[in-house]
């Protein structure tokens, strides 16, 4: 059974798992079938009944990563096609992402104090609506537990995907802008991806345009709004 931790092996499965959770999520529309939610379950399952190590699944991973990058410069692609219509908009577009960005900073620190939760938790919880990157970067200038983030900033992709275009037509937002705008800034990469898979180009314009600004305003502001709290 050497071949099962074959990282090349461990790859192609990881590849086919998530291609068989975006079929399921397509055919039965059921929300809660998110294909990286999905995903992670049935790997995590796998690697429990094999007893593959997390360090050898990983390498395979490695091959992964090297793409990640350019899928990221990609999403500058559909961004640069609405150049024009962002010019128009740059104003309500700057003070929506900031609102929007202190919003989510405030609300996720104000629960987990009234929760509970230690000091190191909710310096960790602050940064959960930006990329991977940048949230562990800023956890860890602030002095929380970057892997809590990590952990955390996957599951608010995941939750933001499944439920983000069905919040916004409960409450009628109908504006491609309006509606990108929401996705990338509160679900980032993941929210993106639905964005561009649900509305095409121009909503993964603006989609994109959210992700990026809530990141830059979500760096910068982190740290004075926890120093406003007193954390």
């Amino acid at each position: 059974m050497e071949f099962l931790e074959n990282s090349y092996f461990l790859l192609a499965l990881t590849f086919v798992v998530f291609i068989g959770a975006r079929i399921l999520a397509r055919r039965t529309g059921i929300a809660l079938l998110n294909p990286i939610l999905v995903s992670v379950i049935i790997l995590i399952v796998f690697q429990c009944v094999t007893g593959i190590p997390y360090e050898k699944y990983t390498a395979g991973g490695s091959i992964v990563e090297f793409w990640l990058k350019p899928a990221v410069v990609a999403l500058g692609v559909p961004l640069y096609r609405q150049l024009s219509a962002i010019r128009k908009q740059l104003l309500p577009i700057i003070a929506a992402e900031l609102a929007g960005c202190v919003a989510g900073i405030l609300s996720v620190v104000v629960i987990a104090d009234l929760l509970g939760a230690s000091r190191e938790v909710v310096l960790s919880l602050a940064s959960k609506s930006v990329t991977t990157p940048i949230a562990m970067e800023v956890t860890a200038a602030v002095g929380g537990i970057p892997p809590l983030t990590a952990a955390v900033v996957v599951c608010v992709g995941i939750f933001g995907g499944m439920t983000g275009f069905r919040v916004m037509k409960m409450t009628r937002v109908k504006s491609p802008m309006a509606q990108g705008l929401s996705l990338g800034t509160a679900a980032h990469a993941l929210g993106t991806s639905v964005a561009i898979d649900t509305g095409g180009s121009r909503y993964g314009a603006w989609a994109s345009l959210g992700l990026t600004v809530n990141g830059l305003f979500t760096a910068l502001l982190t740290p004075a709004i926890l120093r406003i709290f007193g954390y």
